[in-house]
């Protein structure tokens, strides 16, 4: 691997800018309803069978390191969901 493609690697990771941190990051969702379906076992303890979730409010990313607010990298964050 030469250094154009680490260039091009990189150049698709998101950086904070205010620390530097490309490795963990928290999205927030406001007015969320989280649906979670369980059933019953014979021995009383309980299997959940799935869940769903519906985003009322905005959704934010931020940094994991600082917390700075980067949400202005959240369409990107979302394209390269795999």
């Amino acid at each position: 691997m030469d250094d154009s493609d680490s260039l091009a690697r990189n150049a698709a990771r998101i950086i904070c800018p205010a620390c530097g941190n490309d490795k963990e990051f928290l999205e927030i969702a406001d007015d969320v309803i989280l649906t979670s379906r369980y059933e019953q076992n014979e021995d009383g303890s309980f299997s959940q069978l799935g869940d769903d979730s519906q985003v009322l409010g905005e959704i934010r990313l931020y940094c994991g390191e600082c917390n700075a607010d980067v949400s202005f990298f959240h369409q990107r964050f979302l394209d390269m969901l795999f």
